[in-house]
């Protein structure tokens, strides 16, 4: 069963960096895309920034030039590099990587929280 790990989420100070990492657990084949969403309380889950297997990536307007996303679709790998972290940034962060067979594969979730 394939399980995606995140790791790197905490408490962080207005104006941090943190850096999330996702590792799935056992190989995913043809990965197209990997991406990192987030959820705050009672708002929808968002795209942060995603990458493509060719290297293109997207951010959301509201982390553009903040958030960096990296990763090697053939170690299932993503990171996720925030810097200048602002209290809206908080959110529980969640790892998704997809197939081009049209599979999502979804992490359990690692909380951010930006706070002085």
């Amino acid at each position: 069963q394939v399980q995606l790990v995140e790791s790197g989420g905490g408490l962080v100070q207005p104006g941090g960096s943190l850096r999330l990492s996702c590792a799935a657990s056992v190989s995913i084949f043809r990965i197209n895309a990997m991406g990192w969403y987030r959820q705050a309380p009672g708002k929808q889950r968002e795209l942060v920034a995603q990458i493509t297997s060719d290297g293109s990536t997207n951010y959301a307007d509201s982390v553009k030039g903040r958030f960096t996303i990296s990763g090697d679709s053939a170690k299932n790998t993503v990171y996720l590099q925030m810097n200048s972290l602002k209290p809206e940034d908080t959110a529980v962060y969640y790892c998704q990587q997809s197939t081009i067979y049209g599979i999502g594969y979804w992490g359990q979730g690692t909380q951010v929280t930006v706070s002085s």
